[in-house]
């Protein structure tokens, strides 16, 4: 008989773990996989982006995605906890720019090592390769799992932990849903964040952009009326199915949600190059610049304005030859030039599939979640963490934010619930 059981190796159940130890709870951690913290192993690009500095407002508007609801947990254990809870452990932390945290070191491995390294001295009982086939539920409660095999294990409080659907080869392959709607919780509507998308714009199919990157260009989703529905402001890339990097990814699930009200039609797209000044500005600019060196080929004369490749795009877009002479171009296809600068459209037809995004939207309802404790509205002794919840963020730090935020307090409450229910 446990008091806690942990359902879930990744941030969320790893600090879970931690958590209810720390009142001398006996804790076991389960995980189908073959070693922990694959997903802490892997994010930031291996540096681990363990949180993020900047105000607790604006962390919460870097989570579209039912971040309002993180207002109580952070009540409890916030950004600047996490923070102290890893250099408590020996990991000093750096802020980089946009407020991500790493660690000093570099390293993703310190990370994880040293939350493996506390749930050892608190004696948290380890079982990998351990897959869960369901909760032991009745009318009211919890009190236990049933594994792959047949073995059951009674607990007084479990706390799933066990991920979305993204990152798959990390173990998050949506195991949690159907346990959750079996205990009595509403799962909505699963779908790809941060995601590349595709496009079957005749220059993505020719492949002739791939490649392109574009630095810190304006990047807007339109709904089906061409009213803006969210610009992000960031680097950009053209791939050989369509467009990624940061400013996509971002964009990413404003076209999806898009999409679902659409009944699935392509969504347009706009890249304003030179976001710093309007139309008049940039035709302004153009003129001056072909002025000054009227003899000169104007995709010389105009080299600074954009990168080369996206320049000769617009300018073959607007009918001009990048060999002719600045002196004779026409003031209309200067105009048009400078309007396609400001906003190029072009049309995406989706997303690369949830299995590839880096975050899950959708999950376990936030209604049915008390937010001070993480507890079910629906089962006494069950709790949730991290992914498996519908809270969603950009990337940056904010989703592993959210994940070991609502970890620590699941873990927390369920160590206090199992104590008050020995």
């Amino acid at each position: 008989m446990y008091d806690v059981i942990i359902i879930g190796g990744g941030p969320s159940g790893l600090m879970a773990s931690i958590a209810a130890a720390e009142n001398g709870s006996k804790v076991l951690l389960l995980d189908k996989g073959k070693k922990l913290g694959n997903k802490l192993s892997i994010s930031g690009g291996g540096r681990c982006n363990v949180t993020n500095r900047l105000p607790q407002e604006e962390i919460v508007k870097n989570i579209p995605g039912n971040g309002r609801f993180l207002y109580g947990p952070f009540s409890v254990f916030n950004n600047e906890d996490i923070i102290s809870f890893f250099e408590g452990l020996g990991v000093p932390l750096k802020e980089e720019d946009h407020g991500r945290m790493f660690p000093v070191s570099n390293k993703a491995k310190d990370v994880v090592d040293a939350l493996l390294n506390e749930m050892e001295r608190l004696h948290v009982e380890v079982r990998l390769q351990t897959k869960v086939k369901k909760l032991l539920i009745d009318d009211e409660k919890i009190f236990g799992v049933r594994l792959e095999d047949g073995e059951e294990i009674r607990s007084h409080a479990v706390v799933v932990a066990v991920g979305g659907k993204a990152v798959p080869q990390t173990g998050s392959t949506g195991d949690g849903y159907p346990w959750a709607e079996k205990a009595g919780h509403t799962v909505t509507t699963l779908y790809p964040t941060e995601v590349p998308l595709l496009s079957n714009e005749p220059f993505i199919q020719s492949k002739e952009l791939q490649g392109l990157a574009l630095r810190d260009v304006a990047v807007s989703v339109l709904n089906a009326k061409g009213k803006i529905l969210i610009t992000h402001q960031m680097d950009m890339l053209f791939t050989h199915f369509g467009l990624s990097g940061p400013a996509i990814l971002r964009c990413s699930q404003f076209v999806v949600k898009e999409q679902m009200k659409n009944g699935k039609q392509p969504v347009t797209m706009r890249i304003d190059a030179v976001p710093s000044k309007n139309e008049e500005g940039v035709f302004q600019l153009l003129l001056s610049l072909l002025k000054d060196d009227p003899k000169k080929a104007v995709k010389n004369s105009l080299k600074g304005v954009a990168p080369e490749r996206w320049l000769a795009f617009l300018l073959d877009k607007s009918a001009i030859e990048g060999s002719d002479i600045g002196a004779g171009i026409p003031h209309d296809k200067i105009r048009k030039l400078a309007g396609l600068l400001k906003g190029f459209t072009m049309e995406v037809t989706g997303t690369q599939p949830i299995e590839k995004a880096f975050v899950t939207g959708g999950g376990v309802s936030t209604k049915e979640i008390e937010p001070k404790t993480m507890a079910s509205r629906k089962k006494n002794g069950l709790y949730f963490c991290g992914e498996i919840l519908d809270i969603h963020g950009y990337t940056g730090g904010y989703n592993i934010t959210s994940a070991l935020v609502t970890g620590r307090i699941a873990g927390m409450s369920a160590g206090g619930y199992a104590k008050e229910n020995e």
